[in-house]
């Protein structure tokens, strides 16, 4: 009976950590700032290098979101990356002045969206459309890289062929 009474014990304590491992907090913001969204850049980066070219200058940056309140917070409350209370950060990508001969020049600008819940995020072109929902501190798989970069990809193209249209 006691040994059944401990394993529960460990098991509850076991859940209660993760629970706190895996929620909105300062190290799993800074865990996306400093790891996913550099090697996320940088997958995009190869996806658009075809592109690239046509533009007189390109830029892909991390983008942090630092006036969104959460909802449930205090309406003084400073929003940060070292208060754990980040709402949104992602990439933008500005891709400025088309330059192809026959057609007027034209700027594109692009975001990828990663909205931080409490327990989990999601990531996609706007708040409203999830491609992918991760729990924090949850490994990327390199398909799931090439699958978002595939999908950004495809919007800007599909941008850049509405501008060519008009």
């Amino acid at each position: 009976m006691a040994a059944s009474a401990l394993s529960l014990f460990f098991t509850f304590i076991s859940i209660r950590f993760m629970e706190t491992r895996n929620t909105r907090d300062k190290q799993s913001i800074q865990h996306l700032i400093n790891q996913i969204l550099p090697a996320l850049a940088q997958t995009v980066h190869q996806h658009i290098q075809p592109v690239i070219p046509m533009f007189e200058n390109f830029v892909l940056e991390q983008v942090v979101d630092t006036w969104t309140k959460d909802p449930a917070s205090d309406l003084d409350d400073e929003i940060s990356i070292e208060k754990g209370n980040v709402q949104q950060v992602g990439l933008r990508l500005k891709l400025e002045s088309f330059n192809k001969p026959g057609a007027e020049p034209f700027d594109v600008t692009k975001n990828m969206l990663f909205k931080l819940e409490y327990s989990s995020y999601t990531v996609g072109p706007d708040k409203n459309s999830p491609w992918l929902e991760k729990v924090y501190q949850q490994r990327w798989e390199k398909y799931e890289y090439e699958e978002i970069a595939e999908q950004w990809t495809e919007e800007l193209i599909d941008s850049i062929s509405a501008q060519l249209v008009k």
